[in-house]
């Protein structure tokens, strides 16, 4: 047999090689570089009627995807909820499923579609979390180490926003934080050892409802601060008025805790001047 090129003149020589390589466990890529074989058309004929080596036989990358679909048509899953099971389209499920018999629906067809509805919501409420929680965790590495000037700035923002502030008509240059947050105290803690402030001129008070398990809140706060529950100073109860209807309730509500600085006078009115600082700074980058 001869071809125009001439190039394939032996092409029954050629052959009984081909398919000696082929037999021996090589690939057709394989084959192709050893003879010079660079015509696809000629390579088929050259290993026709001869069977691929076992390792070149690849699965489909949806073979595990078909069978798992079709297990679960034949346990009565509908398309949508096959679709939320194993998340793939519903055209190639039903590619997959379709010689099978349609399931007898135990539901109505309200019913269906309403769980078919909640099961997917379900699903994009679980990827939208996780889209959350991986940005938050992101976030979190970007603050990296802070320094003592950063730690003093954050603390002098957090207290004029949280904290006992002196009015004109009612002088109070103390320094008393109260907060709910426990990341919010251990901020601020830290702020206060920064700016000077030792342990032995701060005071601690837990303030909460009359109705909430006051003891158990005192061993929150106190463990948190790293103190002795006997250390507190005498929690503040808060009245309970059954008008209201409070949201803060249950075994997370453990009150407030307050924080005084012993002999503050001085410590406020930095803090006041700091604030004051950073406002100017603030405006002058506006202008």
């Amino acid at each position: 047999m001869t071809h125009a090129s001439g190039k394939y003149a032996d092409f029954e020589g050629l052959r009984e090689k081909a398919i000696a390589l082929r037999r021996e466990g090589l690939s057709r890529r394989q084959i192709r570089d050893r003879l010079l074989v660079d015509n696809n058309d000629i390579l088929n004929r050259l290993l026709q009627g001869e069977p691929a080596p076992e390792w070149t036989k690849r699965p489909r990358a949806k073979d595990d995807l078909r069978a798992k679909a079709r297990e679960l048509r034949l346990q009565g899953m509908t398309y949508d909820q096959i679709q939320v099971e194993l998340g793939c389209s519903k055209g190639s499920i039903s590619l997959w499923v379709r010689d099978l018999p349609k399931p007898t629906p135990s539901r109505s067809t309200i019913e269906q579609a309403r769980l078919a509805g909640r099961m997917r919501w379900d699903h994009e409420l679980a990827v939208r979390d996780e889209a959350r929680q991986r940005t938050k965790a992101r976030a979190k590495e970007e603050i990296g180490n802070l320094t003592d000037r950063e730690l003093l700035l954050i603390g002098v923002a957090l207290y004029w926003s949280e904290g006992a502030k002196d009015k004109p008509y009612d002088r109070r240059e103390n320094l008393t934080f109260v907060n709910s947050d426990p990341g919010m105290i251990e901020v601020y803690l830290a702020w206060l050892a920064v700016v000077g402030v030792t342990p032995d001129r701060i005071c601690f008070r837990v303030m909460i409802h009359e109705t909430a398990d006051v003891e158990a809140a005192e061993r929150y706060w106190a463990e948190l601060v790293g103190i002795d529950t006997s250390a507190l100073r005498k929690t503040t109860l808060k009245r309970h008025n059954p008008k209201t209807s409070r949201r803060n309730t249950g075994e997370a509500y453990r009150g407030c805790l307050v924080i005084r600085v012993a002999q503050g006078a001085e410590l406020y009115r930095r803090v006041e001047g700091w604030w004051r600082g950073m406002v100017e700074q603030a405006q002058l980058r506006l202008r």
